[in-house]
């Protein structure tokens, strides 16, 4: 039998800023973007809040850390040039109405990242920037694929695409945080988010043509 060795410092290391980054979900959730600070992060993870700065250096880059292991698109952009390689001969309308739905999915079951969206809108900061910017480097991966398609027809489709997705934010965070119909449909129930789903597919197939 082979002896397993112990890691020690760098397991202890490893499960330490695991816990942290965790923490950064679990203190969201409980108190929103205010309650990010140093004590009530150690305090969740169970650990000396020294360590945040030991291992993250700030602790902006503990929650840029969290952000970017939970944020749809920066995500997706670590899949998205074998996707598009892999659905070459697919038309790129369908991976985008593909991409959209399911960010409509992904953001209404995360309510840190939902804050975290709020967090952005409400305060500027040089972390968002560097995170928002990171979002939109999916679509420098996207669009050239999409051009491709569309050299032919008079379509911006980045401009579409920002109505689009600016739309899905809006709609899911108006949801979760008032009792409200929008446009006088109901969000809260499946037919309003169908509703939605359909315009969004509706309006890609008008954007690409018939």
């Amino acid at each position: 039998m082979v002896r397993k060795t112990y890691q020690g410092e760098k397991n202890d290391k490893s499960r330490t800023m695991s816990k942290l980054i965790q923490s950064v979900g679990t203190v969201l959730a409980a108190k929103g973007y205010t309650g990010l600070t140093p004590t009530n992060l150690a305090k969740a993870a169970g650990v000396d809040r020294k360590l945040i700065s030991a291992y993250f250096g700030h602790i902006d880059h503990l929650i840029a850390t969290y952000i970017k292991t939970k944020d749809y698109w920066i995500v997706a952009s670590d899949s998205a040039e074998a996707l598009f390689k892999n659905n070459a001969q697919k038309s790129s309308r369908h991976l985008l109405e593909h991409t959209l739905l399911d960010q409509i999915v992904q953001f209404s079951a995360n309510e840190e990242m939902q804050k975290v969206i709020l967090w952005q809108l409400s305060e500027r900061s040089e972390m968002m920037s560097q995170l928002s910017q990171a979002r939109d480097d999916v679509s420098a991966l996207f669009f050239p694929f999409a051009d491709e398609e569309l050299k032919d027809k008079p379509v911006d489709l980045r401009a579409v695409t920002s109505l689009l997705i600016a739309g899905i934010y809006y709609l899911v965070l108006h949801t979760k945080t008032t009792d409200s119909t929008f446009c006088e449909i109901d969000l809260t129930q499946e037919d309003g988010m169908n509703r939605i789903r359909e315009a969004i597919k509706f309006i890609l197939k008008e954007t690409y043509g018939h």
